[in-house]
């Protein structure tokens, strides 16, 4: 005699889901999609970050699938080498004002970057009395 299908217990194949708080999964996708701006699509971007953050490649791969975000020791670690998650962390934290801070700051050495370009290309003239008039 054998039992029915309605009174077998049939397990499930993809194992236990817990019931999620949303909260978790969206930074997690959110780290993704940052290191994902940050490294490019790059085959050799799963090496520089396991390099970068000393932690293994397999762990690195989960983070770029959004499938786990890094613990706080390499999640700081990544924000030394990455200003796009640093900038996520300070937003998620409620400090939109030091994104900005650091987005001037970029910006002064971006403009510091140019001077420096223009004088090599001109010469330097600081106070105008190279003009011809």
């Amino acid at each position: 005699m054998s039992f029915s299908k309605k009174e077998r217990k049939f397990r499930v194949e993809e194992g236990n889901v817990f019931p999620d708080s949303g909260q978790d999964t969206h930074f997690v996708i959110a780290v993704a999609d940052a290191l994902k701006a940050e490294f490019g699509d790059t085959p050799s971007k799963i090496k520089v970050v396991a390099r970068l953050v000393g932690s293994n490649e397999r762990t690195v791969k989960n983070w770029f699938r959004g499938r786990n975000g890094p613990s706080a020791e390499c999640l700081v670690e990544l924000m030394r080498h990455s200003t796009i998650l640093l900038q996520l962390v300070l937003r998620r934290s409620g400090h939109e004002d030091l994104v900005k801070a650091l987005q001037m700051a970029a910006a002064r050495e971006q403009l510091r970057s140019a001077i420096s370009t223009l004088n090599d290309l001109f010469g330097s003239d600081p106070d105008g009395s190279d003009d011809p008039e």
